[in-house]
């Protein structure tokens, strides 16, 4: 299905929810980043969506609006848009009863022209979007997304900055977002009342509620609900957000990105998405639909973590809500058969298959599930991908990603997770390596940090699958440019590797065997055990092209604790910058021209704390960069969808010596000085050439003396101006480049 179609069919459903009531004080807002307050009335809203009948039960539908003269057709939305309203009674204990709202509130919602065709309104265009009123019939708290939501952010706290708050980056200062746990100050001190209130934080987030329209069940479409859930997964998500502030304008938004990940991640049933995709204020309640118009689920409230300012989306997918409402809701259509027709014959190559208006569209609904549990067993080539990315700790509380470049175990990583003084990073505990003259600095690895339990008793597996692996002495460069036995970080360090490639994964310890000395953020660690069957990296070293797609795999936010896979995320190539080419790197690229090669990838994909070390991989699912950082606003935050890869082009030595890690010589190329690329990855301008010197001024003739004692002061002034720009020009490039763009290590 072409994603126009997609979308075209994602708007029968999708709609905005309106609730406006008395608020004399002006509280009814609070936690909401948008509203409107006009003469002691607050107006809310949220996005929402239309069900089909064929995923309720009517009866039950009726006995909740409390009348026999027909069956409404529900809506779905989240709770926080109607809570505020709720009878004190209510608020404290809604599972009593049908809820009560406080006289005077109104709740409308508002629908395609379409899909409400059937209502008297003549008056308006023929294709406007119309408002039509609900009724609240039931609020349902789904426990299994709360729970996932309480274990993710509580297992991913370690310091007070590593903590979670719920809510939009644009809420403003007065309506900020709701603060996860804002008492905790570290792991070791949570206690029983803190961890009930992350527990009620996390079902008010989740909470959905059901409203009721006056429309024809014939005036929705049915749906189809997607069979499974995936990283990589397309996601198109139906919003309006700002909705209350002009619907006209935000009516119906479109956001389009994939699955980030899931959870829990080694069960089938999932309970919470992370969807990489723009999420804003107002989106909350839409639906998410899947790559063949499926519905994926219900978009909430993003979490967003303190230190990074990062944010994540979440969606509940339908079958939590369906499991939490099993009386009212249905996890799969029923009566689907009932006065539709599917002909299997229809079936094009497109694979298009969904019902628009009670007419049929090429494609069945058994067709549709044969077809795609067909392809379950051929990876695509991004999730194979995913096999080769793994999970790096170090014992000081610090986690990064790796790559797996051969079946001997040997990994590759970024450089700043061993040697953080090099970059100007901070410890753990905040205690900051190097001089205080750096002129670049980079996020904490607070960011990426485990706390004080490193990685506790509830791993997925302790156990390993070994096979002793042949020595391999770990080396480094001494001051003489001659190598020798030894960790060059200084320290004896534990390093834990996770590999992903096989269930349940598996833990093994590495030690470093290369530290890069040159200007390349990179290292080697080799895993002292090697399991069976790992999935060593597919390497593209052609120079990728602009726009073209790219997906960055990595542990980026949510470290070991938390029980995840690899987390992706979907962009494009934005730049390419290139650098001058050493005369002794082993290079075999074709169409570099005057001695250039590339050196830095740009992309759009986002990347976050804990992402460094991860792949960069093309639609093919080779790898074309690895992840080494992303940028910062001067305040801290970070920028996730501005990031720094080092290309595979760039990396090609190791890539050699990978094959039988015994010619050191290939990796010594990557240790030497190089000023072009220093100052690439410094963000800094290249140098500019030294500017010819002034020709010497000609004497005036002697009648014209003083214009001449003018004009030579005049020039005296010019030489000694010009003399100082030279020296301050470059610095205060570079300062000026620094307040707006900051270089951020992961």
């Amino acid at each position: 299905m072409a994603l126009p179609d997609i979308v075209e069919y994602a708007r029968n459903f999708a709609v905005m929810v309106r609730v406006q009531g008395p608020d004399p004080k002006g509280l009814k807002m609070r936690n909401h980043a948008f509203h409107l307050y006009n003469s002691g009335k607050t107006t809310l809203s949220a996005s929402g969506f239309l069900l089909p009948e064929t995923l309720y039960d009517a009866e039950v539908a009726k006995r909740l609006c409390g009348h026999n003269d027909g069956c409404p057709v529900l809506v779905v939305t989240v709770a926080s848009v109607v809570e505020p309203f709720l009878s004190l009674q209510h608020r404290e204990n809604f599972s009593e009863g049908r809820p009560e709202l406080i006289p005077g509130v109104q709740i409308d919602i508002m629908v395609e022209r379409k899909v409400g065709s059937g209502k008297e309104s003549m008056d308006l265009d023929e294709g406007a979007p119309c408002w039509i009123a609900a009724q609240v019939l039931t609020l349902a708290d789904i426990p299994a997304s709360a729970l996932a939501l309480q274990t993710l952010t509580e297992a991913s706290l370690g310091t007070p900055q590593n903590g979670w708050e719920v809510g939009w980056s644009l809420a403003s200062h007065n309506n900020s977002p709701q603060p996860f746990m804002d008492a905790i100050r570290t792991q070791s001190h949570l206690a029983v009342g803190e961890s009930g209130n992350s527990s009620l934080l996390g079902k008010s987030t989740t909470r959905i509620v059901i409203l009721g329209v006056s429309l024809s069940p014939k005036d929705v479409p049915n749906i189809i609900i997607s069979p499974s859930i995936k990283r990589g997964d397309f996601l198109l998500a139906v919003g309006s957000p700002f909705g209350v502030l002009s619907p006209m304008h935000f009516f119906n938004s479109i956001s389009v990105g994939s699955t980030a990940n899931c959870y829990p991640a080694s069960s089938s049933n999932r309970s919470l998405l992370m969807a990489d995709i723009r999420g804003l204020p107002g989106m909350e309640g839409g639906p998410v639909f899947g790559e063949h118009g499926h519905l994926i689920g219900i978009l909430i409230k993003p979490i967003r973590q303190k230190a990074s300012f990062a944010e994540v989306q979440l969606v509940i997918p339908w079958e939590a809500v369906a499991a939490a409402c099993n009386d009212l809701l249905h996890k799969e259509p029923q009566n689907v058969d009932k006065g539709i027709h599917y002909y299997k014959e229809n079936m094009n190559a497109g694979g298009k298959a969904f019902i628009i208006n009670g007419k049929d569209l090429d494609g069945s609904f058994s067709y549709i599930h044969k077809h795609l549990n067909s392809c379950y067993p051929s990876q695509l080539p991004v999730e194979k991908a995913m096999a080769s990315i793994c999970l790096v700790t170090i014992d000081d509380g610090v986690w990064a990603s790796g790559v797996v470049l051969n079946d001997q175990g040997l990994i590759l990583t970024n450089a700043h997770l061993l040697e953080p003084w090099r970059f100007g990073k901070t410890t753990v505990r905040n205690e900051r390596y190097g001089t205080k003259s750096e002129s670049i600095s980079f996020l904490s690895e607070e960011s990426a940090s485990l706390g004080q339990n490193r990685v506790d008793g509830n791993e997925k597996s302790q156990s390993l699958l070994p096979k002793l692996l042949k020595t391999v002495n770990p080396f480094v460069v001494d001051e003489h440019g001659q190598y020798k036995t030894s960790l060059s970080y200084g320290g004896n360090k534990n390093i834990r590797v996770r590999l992903d490639h096989t269930e349940p994964w598996v833990w093994c310890d590495a030690k470093v065997v290369y530290v890069c000395r040159g200007p390349l953020d990179v290292a080697l660690l080799q895993l002292e055990y090697v399991p069976d069957e790992l999935s060593p990296i597919i390497m593209d070293f052609e120079w990728p092209s602009l726009g073209s797609k790219a997906y960055v795999i990595g542990h980026g936010l949510f470290g070991p604790r938390c029980g995840f896979f690899p987390s992706i995320s979907s962009g494009v190539v934005t730049k390419v910058v290139k650098a001058k080419i050493s005369h002794s790197y082993p290079s075999n690229q074709e169409g570099n021209t005057q001695g250039h090669f590339p050196v830095m990838l740009e992309t759009t994909a986002a990347v976050h704390p804990g992402g460094s070390g991860g792949a960069v991989v093309n639609s093919d699912g080779h790898m074309i960069g690895l992840v080494t950082s992303n940028a910062r606003h001067g305040g801290g935050t970070v920028i996730p969808h501005l990031n720094f890869s080092i290309p595979c082009a760039a990396l090609e030595p190791i890539f050699k010596f990978s094959k039988d890690m015994q010619d050191l010589s290939l990796l010594r190329s990557l240790d030497q000085p190089n000023e072009h690329l220093s100052s690439v990855w410094a963000l800094m301008p290249q140098l500019s050439p030294k500017p010819p010197p002034l020709p010497e001024l000609q004497q005036s003739p002697p009648e014209d003396n003083n214009k001449e004692e003018k004009g030579s002061r005049f020039a005296k002034f010019m030489a000694e101006r010009q003399e100082l720009l030279k020296k301050s020009g470059q610095l205060g490039k570079v300062e000026r480049l620094s307040d707006k763009i900051i270089l951020s290590k992961l």
